[in-house]
């Protein structure tokens, strides 16, 4: 290992401390002491002194080059040594290369969690000196491209998940120099060991069957298993591709959407007793309370014609809004809507809401990958949320 032994130019430091910010102190002091470093280090390549004739150096002194380099302290130029043959090179750029990539990962970051790229610039410059652009930050966001892809695409095999949530939302993408909307699905579950996972994303041009079969082809391709239970909201073609891909799996209707569009044909007034009686259907533990509870609500109101239409909504999804009672009871709370999908929207969403408009839609499956790998992240470092009954 090089071992340093120099002095210093005390001039020159002197002359930068009195003078100069602090920033600038740091800086002249590292280009000193890297600048020496590398001088050594070429001396030890050479294992010849400088100004020394001898016939059996390997090689020979050819000046130096300069070289801008950035650390956590900011921009830097160097003075390097080289060698005639250019085989000499000074290992400070692979030593500070952690920095650097520190460095990148904290921009990264800044990106992940929110931070609009004008805000991002202003922290570049004002870390490195430097006035950055919009494709210098743009290109700092494609670093996540292949940790993302590799993530998007890794197996499912080696896990069983019982309970499967699927949702859309819709973001704005630049697309052929218009501003479009585009459907971006996201499916969730929760694992045999009671763990919440991300299972896939796919951002697609809009909600339809067609795309929905897609997604659940895509996420089958990556070896998943058909799961007991797969809940969602009640859109027609999705509950079409659930039935054809997951044959055998039960499709759970999210109670929370189900009860609104119930509670939306209600007339607006004089409603909060007819509101408590449906609530009280759902709150049952077996799927044989439920029923018992329904026909109860539906014999009391039967008669009101202005609740024709609300029961009737009632009656025709109420068998696939109570699955979610076949399953263990300590689960009931977890997979009877699709809550905790609607949460992770809208911690997506608030991220999206600085970015508004997506330049390409490569850069929106980039964030939004990125931002559920980060959320996935959090769920494996907590404890599972249901606690094995002993």
């Amino acid at each position: 290992m090089t071992q340093l032994h120099f002095n210093l130019n005390m001039d020159k430091l002197k002359d930068e401390i009195m003078n100069s910010n602090m920033n600038a102190i740091y800086k002249s002091t590292a280009v000193l002491i890297l600048n020496e470093y590398m001088e050594k280090e070429r001396d030890e390549f050479l294992d010849v002194p400088p100004y020394a004739r001898t016939g059996s150096s390997r090689d020979y002194r050819n000046g130096y080059y300069e070289r801008e380099y950035l650390m956590s302290i900011g921009k830097v130029k160097l003075r390097v040594p080289r060698t005639r043959s250019g085989e000499f090179s000074p290992s400070i750029f692979e030593k500070y290369q952690r920095c650097d990539q520190a460095f990148v990962l904290a921009l990264l970051e800044m990106v992940v969690n929110g931070v609009s790229t004008r805000k991002v610039r202003n922290v570049v410059e004002e870390l490195c000196g430097e006035s950055v652009s919009k494709s210098f930050v743009s290109s700092l966001t494609e670093k996540l491209d292949p940790i993302v892809n590799k993530w998007a695409n890794r197996n499912l095999a080696n896990t069983y998940y019982p309970y499967i949530f699927v949702d859309a939302m819709y973001i704005k993408v630049r697309e052929h120099r218009k501003v479009v909307s585009k459907a971006v699905y996201i499916a969730t579950a929760i694992s045999e060991d009671n763990q919440r996972e991300v299972l896939g994303l796919k951002v697609d041009h809009t909600e339809s069957y067609e795309a929905w079969k897609s997604f659940l082809k895509e996420l089958k391709g990556r070896g998943l298993h058909s799961p007991r239970l797969m809940i969602s909201d009640a859109h027609k073609g999705l509950k079409k591709a659930i039935q054809e891909e997951f044959l055998g799996t039960s499709w759970q209707r999210c109670t929370v959407h189900f009860k609104r569009n119930i509670v939306d044909q209600l007339p607006k007034k004089g409603m909060s007793e007819v509101i408590t009686g449906l609530k009280r259907i759902f709150k049952a533990v077996t799927p044989d309370d439920a029923r018992n509870f329904k026909e109860e609500f539906v014999t009391r109101y039967e008669e009101d014609p202005k609740l024709n239409q609300a029961l009737k909504t009632l009656e025709e999804g109420f068998d696939d809004a109570i699955q979610y009672l076949n399953e263990e009871e300590k689960y009931h709370t977890f997979i009877r809507s699709t809550n905790s999908l609607e949460r992770l929207n809208e911690e997506v969403r608030r991220r999206e809401r600085v970015i508004r408009i997506f330049p390409n839609t490569q850069s929106a499956f980039r964030l939004i990958g990125a931002v559920l790998m980060d959320y996935e992240g959090q769920q494996k470092n907590k404890k599972r949320f249901i606690r094995n009954k002993s």
